[in-house]
């Protein structure tokens, strides 16, 4: 049945349902702004309200004008740029053959529809179908979030990988030395002579300055120890999107009964090709854990350099301890005195009755400023928003939060 020229023009909600013949571009917009903050594009509400605006003006049954649309208007820089296109691509399904990539645009399957105009009988059953599928599909994507990664079929498993490379972990800002043009602040003694003098001597304007804000480094410590085996791999991905899609240096060591620097290996575009190298580079992969005599080796190596100090370290692990208890507790203190901030992430956390009573958890535990945990999908998203200062994390037993009152620093006190 040939498609009628409608008068509104709307793409389907991806990820969700919506009345047969009615879509709204709105949410769908409102969809995909949602998953580029978490992939670290700003994506501003003032851009999402352009970004609804052109679709009015474009055919959103063409997946090109779509992609440009939303590109033109939702990205500001050039790290955007690839973010951008991960997260479309995984917004609406795996889209692969991205316009900007010299392939030939092809419609995402049924996730760009136009609609507005009375539906005739043939037109209303596909709707009502496809209404079906998204919301069959919004549901399956709940699930997911929550499931424990442990427990996921071999399809969630395909999908949770293709989710986790969207993901992003961006830090706290923290002030540079150096400083910028800008409309206000400081007088910009320098600049305003310079410009004083090229005119001759006259008196002009002022030119301002003040402190360019930069992202802190990550540190991300994973355990690959026996207990952690059926969470590695997906920690591991998670930590090369990390890597990849990170604007702030992102360092990544993984704990076994040795500390091996995977920082490289990670730094590979592709995420299969980067966790076969990372595995074939573990040679401890499945065995015990010595936390505190690794963690002491992190910080003999690299922690008075910049590698730790002023960075925020994120721990994946159980807290299992092979070695003294009490060696952990003591390092720990000492990296929580270098860096800015440390998180722990422990997928045992979300187990009903769990109590942070293992020798080594209980001993770090004093010494981290976020305990959350790490199970599933959600929980890392969630994890995502503690680094970047947006979300609430349970610190039973955690060290008070530490006061930073600069101003550029997203909620001032630090508090999460």
């Amino acid at each position: 049945m040939a498609e009628r020229a409608p008068d509104v023009r709307r793409p389907v909600l991806a990820g969700g349902s919506a009345p047969a013949g009615r879509w709204d571009a709105v949410d769908t917009v409102v969809g995909l702004a949602r998953t580029l903050r978490e992939t670290g594009v700003a994506a501003a509400p003032s851009q999402v309200a352009a970004t609804v605006a052109a679709l009015d003006r474009l055919d959103p049954s063409d997946a090109r004008q779509v992609y440009w649309a939303g590109r033109i208007t939702l990205c500001v820089s050039r790290a955007d740029l690839d973010r951008y296109d991960r997260a479309f691509g995984a917004y609406f399904g795996g889209w692969s053959a991205l316009p900007n990539r010299g392939g030939k645009a092809t419609r995402p399957r049924r996730r760009l529809l136009v609609s507005g105009a009375p539906a005739g009988p043939d037109d209303a059953s596909d709707s009502d179908d496809t209404g079906t599928r998204a919301s069959a599909a919004a549901s399956s994507l709940e699930v997911l979030r929550r499931q424990d990664i442990t427990t996921l079929t071999s399809e969630q498993r395909r999908e949770l990988n293709r989710l986790l490379a969207t993901l992003s972990l961006v830090g706290e800002v923290r002030p540079s030395r150096r400083a910028g043009a800008s409309r206000h602040g400081r007088i910009d003694r320098h600049r305003t002579a310079s410009s004083w003098l090229a005119a001759g001597g006259e008196p002009g304007r002022l030119a301002y300055e003040r402190p360019v804000a930069k992202p802190r480094r990550t540190v991300l410590l994973v355990d690959v120890s026996g207990s952690m085996g059926l969470y590695a791999d997906a920690l591991l991905r998670f930590a090369h999107a990390v890597a990849r899609g990170s604007a702030a240096p992102v360092e990544a060591f993984c704990l076994g009964t040795r500390l091996t620097r995977v920082t490289g290996e990670l730094s590979r575009p592709v995420p299969d090709d980067a966790l076969r190298a990372t595995w074939e580079a573990l040679a401890d992969a499945g065995g015990g854990t010595r936390l505190g005599v690794l963690v002491k080796e992190l910080l003999d190596r690299w922690g008075q350099s910049r590698l730790a100090r002023g960075a925020i370290v994120v721990v994946f692990s159980d807290g299992w301890e092979c070695g003294d208890p009490r060696l952990l507790g003591d390092q720990m203190a000492r990296l929580h005195r270098l860096a800015h901030r440390v998180v722990w992430s422990n997928p045992r956390k979300a187990t009903p009755g769990f109590a942070p009573i293992a020798g080594g958890m209980a001993a770090a535990l004093p010494h981290v400023d976020d305990f959350v945990e790490g199970h599933s999908l959600g929980a890392l998203e969630h994890l995502a928003d503690v680094v970047l200062g947006r979300g609430g994390a349970g610190r039973e037993g955690g060290r008070p939060r530490r006061r930073d009152p600069h101003p550029l620093r997203p909620g001032g006190s630090g508090s999460v």
